[in-house]
């Protein structure tokens, strides 16, 4: 099985973005599933942009896109993105759209058509804090996942996605009063689900 990943260059005045440096701690390889990884911009837009650019090289049977979540303590299964790009600081070109649509012949909502629960319990089995997030937000990582939908809704439909967000790295909470966990676990729980999502049927 062939997945592609996604993750996040920094933002918002960050020098990493807890995301890659977990994606780069991730196997290329794990048994018979390859992963093919992808950095994407935190730039409405062409962030999707980039992701079909790699969904038509790659050609994945599944792709888990995954974005940085600060102040959250534990992995974030997303259920549902909705068709809203509304930001409360500008991304890393300048944009700050409010109350916009990301495209105006999508779905209200696309609900998230990976194995949810089944990661959700195979990360808790192996001790790694984890719950089923019911908002991505609406900054670029909902821009991200509403875009993968939307793409596997009109034109992959064989494709399964999901969106996974990740608590700052230990690294980013140095001199900040949040949670954090390392990356090692980050990237751990990303392989378990992509693991599950390998013997999803």
């Amino acid at each position: 099985m062939k997945i592609l990943l996604t993750a996040f260059e920094p933002f918002g005045g960050e020098k990493i973005n807890a995301s890659n440096e977990a994606m780069k701690t991730v196997r290329n390889k794990i048994g018979s599933i390859e992963i093919e990884k992808v950095l994407l911009p935190v730039v409405f837009g062409e962030a999707i942009e980039k992701l079909e650019e790699s969904i038509k090289k790659v050609s994945p049977s599944v792709v888990i896109a995954t974005g940085e979540a600060g102040g959250r303590a534990k992995i974030s299964i997303e259920r549902v993105a909705i068709n809203i790009n509304d930001a409360s600081i500008k991304d890393n070109k300048g944009n700050k759209p409010a109350n916009e649509k990301i495209f105006e012949d999508g779905k209200n909502a696309y609900f998230s058509n990976i194995p949810i629960k089944k990661i959700l319990k195979e990360l808790l089995k192996n001790g790694i804090p984890a719950y089923i997030s019911n908002s991505a937000g609406t900054f670029v990582c909902n821009n991200v996942m509403y875009g993968l939908l939307y793409l596997i809704d009109k034109k992959y439909p064989n494709i399964k996605g999901g969106f996974i967000h990740v608590p700052y790295i230990y690294e980013q909470a140095l001199n900040k009063n949040v949670p954090s966990m390392p990356k090692e676990i980050t990237a751990k729980a990303i392989e378990i689900a992509a693991i599950v999502m390998a013997n999803h049927n």
